[in-house]
Formats: structure tokens, C-alpha cells, sequence
């Protein structure tokens, strides 16, 4: 296979997870889906292959300090940019899982901070981290109780009945 397949594929692969954990997040099959790590294994794996085709000593020894200009000219080979690609799916989608499971443990509805995660992985983090903030402080406005009322006795006898 090409980079380039390996490239689509990897892209399609993450797709039915992302679908899952937005769309169906309360199925059972959803969540037996998601308690298995072999989908990041799977993008270890292919993580693992890019980087170790990209290696060599003048990569190292650029990314051992790393420097902007250095980190621009790496990304500029192909083979790199799938490497980078590859360890964005496999950490976005592993935040992904992780918001998912901590709404599904709270409560707490996540599908938008999910989507935003998708394609933007760390504005999904914060998306959800809002969200969850937001979601405490309305539960406990909620959970408060109203100010006590003062009490008012109202007396039903007067003077004349007794």
C-alpha cells in the first residue's frame, strides 16, 4: 500500500467511532466499542510504520531540538506530514473516547464538544471542560434551595371568641 492509502484508510477507520460516540452514544454497542483500546492500537501501529520510515539522523537530530523552521521543513515530506496526521487521529480520537465516557459517567450531553473534537481536537477538550463547568454550576443553582421565606402565623382566634 501507498502512503496515500494508508494516508484514506486511516481516515476512514476513525470515522465509525466518531459516529458512534456522537450519534448513538447510548447504545450498548457503542459503549462495548468503546472500552476497547485496539482502535489505538491499530493507529500505534500505522503511527509507528510512518515514523520509522521517516527517521534518520539528520530527522532526529532535528526533533531532538525542535526549532520552527526545522519542524516546517520535516512536515514538508510527505511521508512526515502522514506521521503528523497519524498521531492527531490516534490522540484526538483517544480525547474523544475519553470526553465521551466522562459524559457518559456525569451526565453530561457531549455530542457538540465531540464533533468539535473531531476536527478540532484540543477546541473540543476545552468544549467539553466549558460544558461540564457550565453543567455544575446549573446544577447547583438547581440543587439550592430557594431563600427562606419568613413564616407567617396567622392567628384564627380573636379576643371576642374567647
Amino acid at each position: 500500500m501507498t502512503i496515500a492509502q494508508l494516508f484514506d484508510g486511516a481516515n476512514l477507520f476513525v470515522l465509525p467511532f466518531w459516529a458512534l460516540m456522537i450519534v448513538l452514544p447510548n447504545w450498548n454497542i457503542t459503549k462495548r466499542v468503546m472500552t476497547s483500546y485496539l482502535p489505538f492500537v491499530a493507529l500505534a501501529l500505522l503511527y509507528l510504520y510512518f515514523i520509522f520510515g521517516t527517521l534518520n539522523t539528520e530527522t532526529a537530530q532535528a526533533l531532538s531540538n525542535p526549532k520552527l523552521a526545522d519542524i516546517a521543513r520535516f512536515f514538508s515530506d510527505e511521508r512526515a506530514a502522514a506521521t503528523g496526521w497519524a498521531h492527531f487521529l490516534v490522540m484526538d480520537l483517544f480525547v474523544g473516547r475519553w470526553i465521551y465516557w466522562e459524559g457518559q459517567r456525569t451526565n453530561v450531553w457531549t455530542a457538540h464538544s465531540l464533533v468539535l473534537c473531531l476536527f478540532a481536537g484540543p477546541v473540543g477538550l476545552l468544549s467539553h471542560i466549558v460544558t461540564v463547568l457550565l453543567a455544575q454550576k446549573v446544577s447547583s443553582v438547581i440543587a439550592t434551595p430557594a431563600s427562606p421565606v419568613a413564616k407567617v402565623t396567622v392567628n384564627t382566634t380573636s379576643d371576642v371568641e374567647q
